[in-house]
């Protein structure tokens, strides 16, 4: 039985954003990548080479580096390298196209924090993302509140009444999506990119299947739909 959740977020409450540098030369998936870490809060810088990805991570005040290591001007692997050799701490989560244990060593050996291979889901890099900032500890991530929910976004852990509900992975994505913009219209197109893999290309109305399931864990009058626009969440129905 897990403790009740007790953590809020302040809505008036000032704090420095997390800075995130990502460095990848794959410029669609750059620009994806920070759109979609924007959308959850984070202040985003993105360049595409080795050499300025060294010169503006070793600039400091950046909280966490995504970096691909096959960059063109300088590797992943050395960017990283010199990084720890100057003593710069920031957790750095390195992304590739490759697949094999060697590889994967050789990115932790050079002071790596993460690796994740491409491709992959944005859920999965949003929770290393995360799990690497509660690492570092600067500070817990809130706990949105609608009504009768508590959506614990550090946890992932989600409350109704204060009685746990037992989600899968993509279920309290989605729901997490709703629940960062509670009251406003979010249309399938948004969740979709948020959510589910960069290379989907299937049909935008899995969505509706989702959100069935929740309705179903949650109760039916928390998503409201908004025909022809996607799905508001609201206090209660």
């Amino acid at each position: 039985m897990h403790p009740p959740i007790s953590r809020h977020a302040h809505p008036g409450a000032a704090r420095r954003p997390f800075r995130l540098l990502i460095v990848e030369d794959e410029k669609r998936l750059a620009l994806s990548l920070a759109k979609g870490l924007m959308a959850e809060g984070y202040a985003v810088d993105v360049v595409h080479d080795g050499l300025e990805g060294l010169q503006r991570a070793g600039e400091g005040g950046y909280d966490l580096l995504v970096l691909d290591i096959m960059l063109p001007g300088m590797n992943g692997y050395r960017v990283c390298g010199a990084l720890r050799a100057a003593g710069h701490e920031m957790p750095v989560l390195m992304l590739t196209a490759k697949d094999g244990e060697y590889d994967e060593a050789e990115g932790l050996d050079t002071g790596a924090d993460d690796y994740l291979t491409k491709p992959f889901s944005y859920v999965v890099l949003v929770a290393r993302v995360k799990a690497l900032l509660r690492r570092r500890g600067r500070t817990a991530e809130p706990v949105l509140r609608v009504g009768s929910l508590a959506v614990d976004q550090g946890a992932r852990r989600v409350e109704r009444d204060g009685a746990d509900v037992v989600l899968t992975a993509k279920e309290f994505a989605v729901l997490e999506q709703l629940a960062l913009r509670a009251g406003e219209v979010v249309s399938k197109a948004e969740i979709l990119e948020h959510v589910w893999d960069f290379a989907y290309e299937g049909d935008v109305n899995i969505i509706e299947v989702y959100v069935s399931a929740l309705r179903r864990k949650l109760g039916a009058g928390h998503i409201v739909t908004v025909r022809g626009a996607g799905y508001r969440l609201v206090a209660d129905g």
